[in-house]
């Protein structure tokens, strides 16, 4: 490995206060029966400092946390993230800064998989999001969205539908 690039990445994790790796692999372990209550408590304050840090929330507590099928791709950070405690995503999701997936009065958010979510896009309540779905920045969802679409605007408007 390249000393110069672990040097630039070991400040970029400090100064940002986050470490993609580390982050994922403490909240995986607050699930585990292997791991004391004590590790876990000493994990969920290291990932609510990296959350508080960011302005977000993934949805991790000890008892009750989202669900990620594996750790979704974030090109900016946890920036501004907040997803409730009980939403489901996918496998592969790509979700960018500023995305809110939240709790309605029915029910959470399930976002199938490959799923693109652009900036400031909200996705809230009791909504099924298909697999290989885009979601454009800035966009409202309060629907749900079928398989293979992409949808744009403020007001869920479906653009494209692939079969």
């Amino acid at each position: 490995m390249n000393e110069e690039n672990f040097v630039i990445k070991t400040l970029t994790h400090i100064i940002q206060h986050y470490n993609h790796k580390k982050y994922w692999k403490m909240r995986y372990k607050l699930n585990s029966d292997k791991v004391s209550k004590l590790v876990k408590l000493f994990y969920l304050m290291r990932i609510k400092r990296m959350d508080a840090y960011n302005n977000a929330s993934l949805g991790t507590h000890l008892n009750c946390q989202s669900s990620f099928a594996n750790p979704p791709h974030l090109p900016r950070g946890i920036r501004g993230i907040f997803v409730s405690h009980r939403a489901v995503v996918g496998y592969n999701s790509t979700i960018y800064q500023q995305v809110t997936i939240g709790d309605g009065w029915n029910g959470v958010p399930v976002i199938g998989d490959n799923c693109f979510i652009g900036a400031g896009a909200k996705i809230i309540g009791d909504v099924k999001i298909g697999n290989n779905v885009r979601i454009g920045a800035g966009c409202v969802v309060t629907i749900d969205i079928p398989d293979n679409c992409t949808v744009v605007m403020e007001k869920p408007r479906i653009i494209i539908r692939e079969e």
